[in-house]
C-alpha cells in the first residue's frame, strides 16, 4: 500500500464537496499512479462534468484511456488536452507516448520534442525526446541530449528511464546510477506488505512465479516456452505465471499455460491486486521478468509480494532496485568486474543466461526477390530494433558495404520516416541508398524462414541484439559482435561465446569491418562458418533447454533455500 495514501482523504474530501473539480483531478492522477485506471478514468470524468475542457482533466482521462489499452481515446483526449494548454510541457509528453502506440511516430516526435522546448532545462523531457529520436533515427541533436541526460543522471537531478539509458554510451556504473533514482522515487512512495515467515526448510517443493507482459506472441514468451515446458517435465518447482497482458489465443500462450501449474491473468489491475494475486499464491521465488522495459509493474514488486525476488532476462542491467534481491546471469554477460555495479547479488548460471525455444520449426523461405533482396551478393542483415542503430554502429555496417560491391545490408523497417533517414545516411557515407533493405515486421515462424537468407548477422554496440542474435543463430545465420563493458553490450558476445564462436567476439570496430570484409569476400569461409554453426548449435549446449532447466532450477533452489535458513542473499553460482 502506499504510504499515508492521499486517495484517502482526497475521497472524504469529496465526500463532503464532490463539486470540487481540482481534487476529483488530483484523485485521478493518484488513482492512476496506483494503476487504477477504471479509478482514474472515473475522477477524471467527474472533473470534466464540473470543468468541461479542464486539460488536465482531460490529460488524466486520455491517460487512464492509454492505461486500459484504448490508444486512439487517448490520443483525442490528449490532443484535444493541448490544444487547451499549449503551453503544458507535461500534457505533450503524454501525447507523445499515446502518438506511439497509434503508430503516428513523427507527430509523437514532434510532441516529445514541444514539450523539450517548453522546458529545455528539464532532462526527463530531453530522456523522452533521445529516445524517441533514436526509435526514428533521427540523430539530430543526439550529442547534445545524450549529453544533458547523462549529466542530470550523474548529479542525481534526474529519474530518467533506465532502460532508454540502456542506449547511452554509458558504463555498468553510470547505468546503476540510473536506474538507483528511478528506484528511489518507488521506493518513496510504497510501504511494503509484510514479511512472510520463512518456510521450514524441509525440501517441500518452491513455488516460483514469473511476472510479465510478454507471456504471448512476444520475445519474452517465445524465449521462456520451451523452458517452462522442461521445468515442468523434470524439475519439482511449481511454477506460476502472472500476465500483465490478456490472452493473446496464441500458439505460445497455449503453451505456456499448458506449462505451467497456474497462469494468472493480472492484466489491468491495481499494483496492489497484483501484489496480493502474488501473495495469495505462496510464491516463495518471484522473477521479474520486465523490469525497467517499460509495461511493467515495478510499483507492485516494491511492495514485496514474494520474499525471494529475482531479475532476469528483460532488463540487461542492474534494477538499482531494493526490492530486487537477485539478478540471473552468466559470466560472460555479467564478468566479476561488473558485479560490484549491481545493486543484485549475482546468481551465476553455467551456461547463457538466456534460454531459447528450441520447438521451433525452419520453414522454407521465400526467394530472394520476394523478400527484396538481389539474386546475388552477400547480405548482411541486423534486424535489431531501429533505436539501436546509432551512427557508429551504422558507419560500421556501412564501411562493410563499401568494400564489398553487390553487397546489401537487410534491416527491419522501423517506425515513421526512420526507413528513408537510414538510406540519406547511407549515401553521406558513399553508399546506394537501395543498399539497404528492409524487412516489414513478419510473424515470427515467417521472419525466422527469411533469416536463412542472411549470411552474417552485424550486431550494433552499445546495445546488442538479444533475442535476435538467438534468433539469427538458430536460423543458422552466424553473429558478429564487439562485446562492450555493459551486460546489454555482452549478450550477443555470450550467446557466441557459449555456442563456441568466440571468434566472432571482436575487440574493435576495425576488426569488426576486417572479419566481416574477409568473410564477404571468401564464400567458402563463410560457409564453412555456417556449417560450424550448424553443428555447435547440435552439441554445445547453448539450446540444450532440459541441461537449461536443470541448472534454472538449482538456482531457484538455492535462492529458496537460503532464504528458508534465514540467510541474506548472497552470490552464487551453479555448477553444471
Amino acid at each position: 500500500m502506499a504510504l499515508n495514501d492521499p486517495r484517502v482523504e482526497l475521497r472524504l474530501a469529496l465526500q463532503r464537496n464532490p463539486s470540487d473539480a481540482i481534487a476529483w483531478i488530483v484523485l485521478a492522477e493518484h488513482e492512476l499512479d496506483a494503476g487504477d485506471a477504471n479509478a482514474g478514468a472515473n475522477a477524471a470524468q467527474r472533473a470534466l462534468d464540473l470543468r468541461p475542457g479542464h486539460p488536465e482533466a482531460l490529460a488524466r482521462l486520455g491517460r487512464a484511456q492509454w492505461m486500459l489499452g484504448r490508444r486512439e481515446d487517448a490520443v483525442a483526449y490528449l490532443r484535444e488536452a493541448a490544444r487547451n494548454a499549449p503551453d503544458h510541457p507535461g500534457i505533450a509528453v503524454w501525447l507523445g507516448h499515446a502518438l506511439e502506440d497509434t503508430g503516428e511516430a513523427e507527430a509523437a516526435s514532434q510532441a516529445y520534442a514541444r514539450a523539450h522546448a517548453l522546458a529545455p532545462d528539464e532532462p526527463q523531457l530531453a530522456a523522452y525526446l533521445l529516445a524517441w529520436r533514436r526509435r526514428l533515427c533521427d540523430w539530430r541533436d543526439l550529442d547534445a541530449l545524450s549529453r544533458q541526460v547523462r549529466d542530470a543522471v550523474a548529479a542525481g537531478r534526474a529519474a530518467v528511464e533506465p532502460f532508454a539509458f540502456l542506449s547511452e554510451d554509458a558504463d555498468a556504473a553510470e547505468q546503476l546510477r540510473c536506474a538507483r533514482l528511478r528506484a528511489s522515487e518507488i521506493a518513496r512512495a510504497v510501504r511494503p506488505l509484510p514479511a512472510v515467515a520463512a518456510r521450514a526448510d524441509d525440501g517441500a517443493p518452491v513455488r516460483v512465479g514469473f511476472l510479465s507482459n510478454g507471456f504471448g506472441a512476444h520475445p519474452t514468451g517465445l524465449l521462456t516456452v520451451a523452458l517452462f515446458e522442461a521445468l515442468r517435465a523434470q524439475t519439482a518447482l511449481q511454477t506460476h505465471l502472472f500476465a500483465l497482458t490478456a490472452d493473446d489465443g496464441g500458439p505460445v500462450r497455449q503453451r505456456l499455460h499448458a506449462a505451467a501449474h497456474a497462469l494468472h491473468d493480472v492484466s489491468q489491475r491495481p499494483h496492489a491486486q497484483v501484489a496480493a494475486t502474488i501473495r495469495g499464491a505462496g510464491i516463495e521465488v518471484l522473477f521479474d521478468l520486465r523490469g525497467w522495459g517499460g509495461g511493467g509493474v515495478p510499483e507492485a514488486l516494491a511492495l514485496r509480494p514474494a520474499p525471494v525476488q529475482v531479475n532476469w532476462l528483460a532488463y540487461p542491467g542492474s534494477s538499482g532496485a531494493p526490492w530486487i534481491d537477485y539478478v540471473l546471469a552468466d559470466r560472460y554477460a555479467l564478468p566479476d568486474w561488473m558485479a560490484p555495479h549491481y545493486s543484485e547479488a549475482v546468481a551465476w548460471l553455467p551456461r547463457c543466461f538466456q534460454p531459447s525455444d528450441t520447438a521451433r520449426a525452419l520453414l522454407a523461405p521465400p526467394s530472394r526477390a520476394d523478400c527484396g533482396l538481389p539474386e546475388t551478393g552477400t547480405v548482411f542483415a541486423c534486424f535489431n530494433n531501429s533505436y539501436k542503430l546509432n551512427p557508429r554502429s551504422m558507419a560500421r555496417a556501412l564501411a562493410v558495404l563499401r568494400a564489398l560491391p553487390g553487397s546489401v545490408l537487410w534491416l527491419l523497417s522501423g517506425p515513421g520516416e526512420a526507413d528513408a533517414r537510414l538510406r540519406a545516411y547511407a549515401q553521406t557515407q558513399d553508399v546506394a541508398p537501395q543498399r539497404l533493405v528492409f524487412m516489414p515486421k513478419q510473424p515470427h515462424a515467417e521472419y525466422l524462414a527469411r533469416l536463412r537468407h542472411a549470411d552474417l548477422f552485424l550486431d550494433t554496440e552499445p546495445y546488442n541484439a538479444h533475442t535476435t542474435a538467438s534468433d539469427a543463430l538458430w536460423a543458422g545465420c552466424p553473429v558478429l559482435t564487439r562485446p562492450g563493458v555493459t551486460f546489454a553490450a555482452r549478450v550477443a558476445g555470450s550467446l557466441n561465446h557459449h555456442l563456441g564462436l568466440a571468434s566472432l567476439n571482436v575487440d574493435s570496430d576495425e576488426a569488426f569491418v576486417a572479419r566481416a570484409v574477409a568473410l564477404g569476400r571468401d564464400p567458402a569461409a563463410l560457409a564453412a562458418l555456417r556449417a560450424e554453426l550448424a553443428q555447435r548449435r547440435a552439441d554445445s549446449g547453448l539450446f540444450d533447454m532440459n541441461a537449461y532447466a536443470a541448472d534454472f532450477a538449482a538456482a531457484v533452489v538455492a535462492m529458496a533455500q537460503r532464504h528458508r535458513q534465514g540467510l541474506a542473499p548472497a552470490a552464487f553460482s551453479v555448477h553444471g
